[in-house]
């Protein structure tokens, strides 16, 4: 499964803000503004046009209705709640929050963890033959902006509260864990260097799950696991650890030369293809080609379709392939012209 490349979507979640909220939000920080001026459809239909990776940001609110009321929204003078009636009621529920900003950028497609994972689910299910998705999660606890609510911290316990709530979702057998990988390997990198992902058929109508996050935050996900055991995700760190097997290097170009290293030596990496709107705003395509000759299998991006408010800068595959044989891996898979797998 790490022989392939294919495309998805940053914070996949997020729908465009109103233009009269985004409006005000510029007048107070404008290259702020410009970095969120963007939205996704809803997930099954990102899935539809071929994303296989899809990224979700989670706040922790085991009570329930910590972020119903958006400070952000209030103080632009709602009468009543920005939420659709649905939205409204999920807030209200004991769980994560999906959600970009609380404070500012706060509308999502699915506005809960469950729900989200359920539409990946239900499609996913649909699917039975699509190659591994791989679902990237950060977990935000920075401070929101004057009078937010804060959010809750991640600790241990709030990681073993989204390990339950992915599998009251999915069933154990439609996972990639890292158990999975490690098999009989002292370590999870041991395993990931000797080649052991499931091969792609084993892999098929799957997903995985990685966590993106600080090492503070890995660290508490980890306890004192030494390769991730009895854990439902990969995490985020360096080619020496010992839970080693997965990595985020965002700049394809400064970082190219590491991501096509650690992709040859076996490890599952994710870049973006652009950033904060500037691509899609200057037709800039060094980032995107950089990001694909790279080798890194999941490339993340904006712009699964063209803004045409920017230009017709868009991120996709030849042939609009949901997954290709991978630049770098190619001697591993049967033929690199083969490589229009669903």
């Amino acid at each position: 499964m790490n022989d392939l490349q294919t495309v998805g979507t940053h914070n996949s979640y997020k729908q465009a803000m109103p233009p009269e909220e985004l409006a005000a939000h510029r007048a107070r920080d404008p290259k702020g503004a410009d970095g969120i001026d963007y939205g996704h459809p809803p997930i099954p239909q990102q899935l539809d046009r071929g994303a296989r990776t899809i990224e979700i940001d989670v706040y922790y609110d085991p009570a329930g209705g910590r972020y119903a009321h958006p400070p952000g929204a209030l103080r632009k003078g709602y009468a009543t709640s920005p939420w659709t009636p649905e939205a409204a009621a999920q807030m209200l529920r004991p769980g994560f929050k999906v959600m970009h900003l609380a404070d500012i950028d706060f509308r999502s497609n699915c506005q809960t963890f469950v729900a989200c994972l359920t539409l990946i689910r239900d499609w996913s299910r649909a699917h039975p033959r699509h190659v591994p998705i791989m679902l990237l999660l950060n977990a935000k606890d920075g401070g929101g902006g004057p009078g937010a609510v804060a959010p809750l911290r991640f600790d241990e316990k709030a990681f073993d509260a989204l390990d339950a709530e992915v599998l009251s979702v999915f069933r154990r057998g439609e996972l990639v864990t890292p158990d999975d990988v490690r098999g009989h390997y002292p370590t999870l990198r041991d395993a990931v260097l000797a080649g052991q992902w499931p091969a792609l058929g084993e892999a098929r109508g799957k997903v995985f799950f990685v966590l993106d996050e600080d090492a503070r935050k890995v660290a508490a996900y980890r306890g004192h696991r030494s390769s991730l055991e009895g854990r439902a995700m990969f995490v985020n760190t360096d080619e020496r650890s010992p839970a080693a097997a997965y990595l985020t290097l965002n700049d394809p170009v400064r970082e190219g030369e590491r991501i096509a290293r650690d992709v040859a030596a076996g490890f599952m990496v994710r870049t973006r293809a652009d950033a904060d709107t500037a691509e899609a705003r200057r037709n800039d395509t060094r980032r995107r080609e950089a990001a694909f000759a790279s080798g890194a299998q999941y490339v993340s991006t904006d712009y699964l379709q063209a803004d045409p408010r920017f230009s017709d800068y868009r991120v996709q595959l030849p042939r609009a392939a949901a997954a290709r044989c991978n630049p770098v891996r190619a001697s591993h898979c049967p033929s690199t012209e083969s490589g229009a797998t669903p």
